[in-house]
């Protein structure tokens, strides 16, 4: 997807990193948010298209129509040993969906759906000691998929849709974070200890400026081409009280072919000052003039199965279990290229993530306390991807527990309102990432010189409230 891919030249893109691991987003129904997101194995409606698009076509109505919200609310925190501090300033994501099902026949349904299965929104600030891998990002990825189902038997279903994804995305990163200047200047002076003694009070003053600031930062903005995939699955009923059902969604490699990007500094003529300076005892050393670049990259969004069953024991009840197996292993390094190649091919990215398949698992009930009134609960244990040693604050990724509740009123037989609020919090998880100083990548000295490695303890959670509406007819 086009500038989703924007992300790639400031590191990796995990999105929505407290709602759900890696870039997905729990926020599909309001409804199903209340039973822990289960419903691969149950009949709901319009709402089928995306958890089982098999289930479609047990619509109970000529038209289903469904449409809501969610408020992702979430926080993060990073500590290191020495007790420095960071939390995340986060502005509220907002993803939405909209279902609309149609009955042609008894035993063929259709639909259409828009949702945001990938997101993400979090703000670290400029001038945090992370700032170089990431400042704040912001990112929406929508999805059309028109769907079909088709009842083979009155037990037996399938259904599919075709997946037409897009969205937007907003980056910021330090091209050069606080501290880092004279970090750098430590390197290089390891690597030629008479440049000390020649360096003048002028450039150590300036140099000092950038102590607690990012002097530059690069930023990326855009929006996103679309790209196709595919949703299928499949729902048997074993007898009137057990169903099952298999889903899958499949992979989709979102593209940038050309990106732009920006550069922003703390003070654009003291920085100029200093790099000329600088230029006069380091040949070469200076910003590189990537806003006057465009780049290529590509990220795999990952395919997902999911398997589950329901039982009803009464007219009244309904419990769900599920498991969503998440292909994260497709996302294996990250490679970046920058144009003109002849002059900024030097600063191409090659990232390794090693991301490895996960699974969440899923439980959920409702009870249909009036004919009016339906109360749910639910859970989810979602397994983190990423090994400790490629975890990066734009996600900072950690196996995450979400407990759900939601309920649905009826103040008319055809229309429902609903209401869900989960909490997912994370099992805190010290980490690392190692990248490269930028500036440095062109200079002669050592390559293991030019590595830094960021590490601490990430500790993240989130509050959403969703609210949906649905009328049949």
């Amino acid at each position: 997807m086009k500038k989703i891919i924007a992300l790639a030249c400031l590191s990796m893109l995990p999105l929505s990193y407290a709602a759900a691991e890696g870039y997905q987003v729990n926020a599909q129904s309001t409804k199903q948010a209340g039973m822990g997101h289960v419903g691969a194995a149950m009949k709901l409606g319009a709402e089928s298209m995306h958890f089982n698009p098999a289930g479609l076509v047990f619509m109970d109505k000529n038209v289903d129509l469904s449409a809501g919200i969610t408020g992702v609310f979430a926080n993060g925190k990073f500590t290191q040993n020495d007790g420095y501090e960071a939390k995340t300033d986060n502005k509220a994501s907002t993803p939405l969906y909209a279902y609309a099902g149609f009955k042609i026949y008894d035993f063929l349904a259709a639909g259409i759906s828009i949702n945001t299965p990938y997101g993400s929104s979090i703000n670290w600030g400029r001038d945090w000691r992370g700032a170089h891998l990431v400042q704040d990002i912001s990112l929406k990825a929508f999805n059309i998929q028109p769907t079909v189902s088709w009842k083979i038997m009155d037990n037996l279903s399938i259904g599919a849709g075709l997946m037409m994804e897009f969205g937007n995305i907003e980056l910021n990163r330090a091209l050069i974070a606080p501290g880092e200047i004279n970090k750098m200047a430590g390197i290089l002076l390891e690597s030629n200890p008479g440049l000390g003694a020649m360096i003048p009070d002028e450039i150590k003053a300036l140099m000092a400026k950038y102590d607690e600031v990012s002097a530059a930062s690069v930023g990326l903005k855009g929006d996103a081409g679309i790209r196709f995939g595919f949703n299928v699955g499949a729902m048997y009923d074993i007898n009137e009280k057990i169903t099952v059902g298999v889903s899958y969604r499949s992979k989709v490699t979102a593209r940038v072919k050309e990106g732009d990007v920006a550069l922003s500094y703390a003070n654009k003529a003291d920085l100029d000052k200093l790099m000329g300076m600088v230029g006069q005892f380091v040949p070469g050393a200076g910003l590189p003039p990537l806003d006057q670049s465009t780049f290529s990259a590509e990220l795999p969004l990952p395919d997902n199965w999911n398997v589950g069953v329901s039982y009803r024991p009464t007219n009244r009840w309904e419990v769900s279990g599920e498991v969503q197996f998440v292909g994260w292993g497709a996302y294996k390094s990250l490679d970046v290229k920058f144009y003109p190649d002849s002059e900024l091919g030097k600063y191409n990215i090659t990232a390794p993530k090693k991301y490895k398949n996960s699974r969440i698992y899923r439980l959920g009930g409702q009870f249909a306390a009036t004919d009016r009134l339906d109360v749910r609960l639910g859970a989810y244990y979602d397994e983190s991807p990423v090994e400790d040693d490629y975890l990066n604050p734009e996600t900072p990724s950690m196996n995450k527990l979400g407990l759900t509740a939601g309920l649905s009123f009826r103040p008319l037989k055809s229309l429902s309102v609903d209401f869900a609020f989960s909490y997912v919090t994370g099992f805190g998880r010290d980490g690392s990432y190692t990248d490269e100083y930028t500036l440095l990548k062109s200079l002669p000295i050592p390559d293991a010189a030019k590595i830094r490695k960021f590490e601490g303890h990430y500790d993240v959670y989130a509050l959403m409230p969703s609210i949906g509406l649905s009328y049949a007819f």
